[in-house]
């Protein structure tokens, strides 16, 4: 089992490149199962494999990633299942995995989070997840965005260890992750990991 996310840059061709393309790049290189586990193509789209278990938060710590460049998001679809092809271009792989994400892609529309696996009741409920999730992402301030990315990057860290990392105020890290929802979206993050069928 593994997970495909397969995702697309919003108003990439509102900024050159070279402003937003080395913090995809970077992001995808610390995500990937392995060297060959992540690809960029057409210009600003990409495919990202990863354990079933990280496939969430690696969605987020995407749109963290790109979201703290003004003006961007991301449209991310998960798709969990078994890659029984694998090429060298991980697009060229293939497998239910990369099928499912594929779909979900394809129904994405106005939102920026989708999910699809063989078990139709589990989609159901993590779907529900991701649309509210989008709803406190959507809402996320920069200073939110940069201390949710850092507490991804750095999952042991307390807040007074942030505070250090950040030189900010630890009351003002508080309010900052409260706002962002960052509890919320690790309870659910949680659950995903603790409840999967899959």
């Amino acid at each position: 089992m593994t997970a495909i996310l397969t995702g697309d840059i919003i108003n990439s061709r509102s900024l050159e490149p070279q402003e937003w393309l080395p913090v995809l790049e970077k992001s995808l290189a610390l995500l990937a199962v392995d060297r060959s586990g992540w690809e960029v193509f057409r210009g600003d789209s990409f495919q990202l494999e990863v354990g079933v278990d990280q496939a969430l938060q690696a969605a987020l710590y995407l749109k963290a990633a790109l979201k703290q460049i003004k003006g961007l998001d991301v449209r991310i679809s998960i798709g969990v299942g078994e890659k029984n092809y694998t090429d060298a271009k991980l697009s060229q792989s293939n497998g239910s995995a990369f099928i499912h994400s594929g779909e979900a892609f394809d129904r994405l529309k106005h939102k920026t989070l989708s999910f699809q696996s063989d078990d139709s009741s589990w989609n159901e409920i993590i779907n529900l997840f991701l649309d509210l999730i989008s709803t406190i992402v959507n809402a996320w301030t920069p200073v939110s965005i940069y201390l949710i990315q850092k507490m991804f990057d750095n999952p042991d860290f307390t807040q007074l260890q942030l505070a250090k990392l950040t030189n900010m105020n630890q009351g003002n890290i508080s309010k900052a992750l409260k706002r962002g929802g960052y509890d919320e979206i690790q309870k659910v993050l949680q659950y995903y990991v603790k409840n999967n069928p899959l």
